[in-house]
């Protein structure tokens, strides 16, 4: 038995289109196993669709590795958070006046990127149940100062520096006297945070950024009565333009997380889906061909019936009609396909073989029916069913993808169709966000590749029909 399976191993090995195949679901494999191990999959789930986990990342960032193709280099992310102890962050008390001080938190960082940030949040904390007055100084390089804003803390808050459109104001009036002109284009405030203020600001052609030290300046007042218990903290989020390896999608999650686990989703639902219905028809076939009769009559009607049945139609209307979870939906899947044509196919195989002489010396030795079936007709076509397991298992990783695209399924999965899904709702090819289709895509063509290059040669391997040729 090793001999042969090492000879055939050897064989299969000669096929160079057999080789990349193997290295492609190798590496798929490979991929599945550490998402397997790494994290549990209800956490997947559970992280993907939280909002909080995902608050300090940008939204709908491009891979970081963008930056090497680039002449301009596109910003990444920067947090500082004075709950930690980091180097940029100082907190300080200044006494102002009797009984008055101002816990100070200092935010120090460079800057050193050629485009501007996509959105820029304050979040400020608090351990009184009392309002507590703050002030949040943004200061530039070249000690450009602005007040942002006062604001009445109690507990939590964000301020949503992107959108303040009162500052935004102040700073068109501020470059009106100053240059004599305001921009000729919808200025943001990230672009007034960060842009020098010279006359290249008033076109969006020549607006640059201004590199160098900022500080972020969080002022709370507080009352001698909460001096040494009273606690105030900032977390300053200057979001970037690139994350990470896949980027992020308009909920600031991780794609990288969604490719990387959609491996064993994609491999899950394809071998299990393939090898089931392949299996299933397989048996169902020889029980046909075998008995005959009406009961060959009735399988054919219903293996008739099902190939009739509208597939898709099916699908979404039990999708519409239960709340169902991707494995449900492979089991429905599998169902819907059990008396599909491939029945028809084994049985046509069966028939020929069941009039070959030595089923002929079983069944005159007494041989039962199910030992026939099983010991003689069954493993005879079995290395003819490989490469169809093989080359069928793209066709059920496309199908989930398929289904995800059009809504049917768990909306809540982790899978390369999902990922798809989401990309074509947002319209990522009309806003320009390419790496969210093409990063799934790929890898759904890649698997389709090793499973079809590996597929076709192990058929010419094991048909005798191709062996002869």
């Amino acid at each position: 038995m090793i001999k042969q399976l090492t000879a055939f191993a050897r064989e299969l090995l000669i096929y160079r289109s057999a080789l990349v195949g193997i290295i492609i679901i190798t590496s798929l494999i490979l991929l599945s196993l550490y998402a397997v191990i790494t994290v549990p999959y209800e956490e997947i789930v559970r992280k993907w669709n939280s909002i909080e986990i995902w608050e300090d990342f940008p939204r709908n960032a491009m891979p970081s590795w963008i930056n090497i193709f680039t002449h301009r280099k596109l910003p990444e992310t920067i947090i500082l958070d004075s709950r930690r102890k980091e180097l940029g962050i100082n907190k300080t008390i200044i006494t102002i006046a009797s009984g008055k001080y101002i816990l100070r938190i200092l935010f120090t960082f460079n800057y050193i990127y050629d485009d501007f940030p996509s959105e820029i949040i304050l979040r400020l904390y608090s351990n009184t149940t009392k309002q507590t007055t703050t002030q949040i100084t943004w200061i530039k390089p070249g000690e450009i100062e602005y007040i942002l804003g006062r604001k009445l803390l109690r507990g939590y808050e964000s301020y949503y520096v992107s959108s303040d459109e009162e500052f935004l104001k102040k700073f068109n009036a501020n470059l009106i006297s100053k240059l004599g002109s305001k921009p000729n284009y919808d200025l943001s405030v990230n672009i007034a945070l960060f842009a020098k203020e010279d006359p290249s600001i008033l076109s969006r052609d020549t607006v640059e950024v201004s590199k160098g030290e900022y500080r972020v300046i969080v002022d709370a007042l507080i009352g001698e009565e909460d001096l040494g218990r009273a606690q105030v903290d900032a977390k300053l989020v200057v979001y970037g333009k690139v994350y990470g390896v896949a980027g992020t999608d308009h909920r600031r999650r991780d794609l990288a997380l969604a490719l990387i686990w959609g491996a064993p989703i994609a491999l899950a639902f394809g071998l299990v889906a393939s090898i089931t219905i392949t299996f299933a028809q397989m048996f169902i076939a020889a029980i046909s061909a075998w008995y005959g009769k009406s009961l060959d009559f009735v399988i054919q009607r219903i293996t008739e019936i099902f190939m009739v049945l509208p597939f898709l139609p099916i699908l979404l209307m039990i999708s519409y009609f239960y709340k169902i979870t991707i494995w449900t939906l492979l089991a429905v899947v599998i169902l819907l396909s059990i008396f599909g044509s491939g029945v028809k196919n084994y049985r046509a195989m069966f028939l020929q073989i069941k009039e070959i002489p030595y089923i002929e010396a079983a069944i005159a030795y007494g041989t039962s029916s199910l030992r026939i079936v099983f010991r003689y007709m069954i493993p005879k076509i079995l290395p003819t069913i490989i490469p169809t397991i093989v080359l069928s298992v793209p066709d059920f990783v496309f199908l989930e993808a398929v289904l995800a695209l059009l809504g049917v399924g768990d909306p809540r999965a982790v899978t390369w169709g999902r990922v798809l899904e989401d990309a074509a709702r947002e319209a990522a090819l009309y806003k320009g966000y390419y790496y969210w289709i093409l990063e799934p895509s790929i890898l759904l063509l890649l698997t389709a590749l090793g499973f079809a290059l590996l597929g076709l040669t192990l058929d010419k391997i094991l048909n005798p029909r191709l062996r002869e040729m």
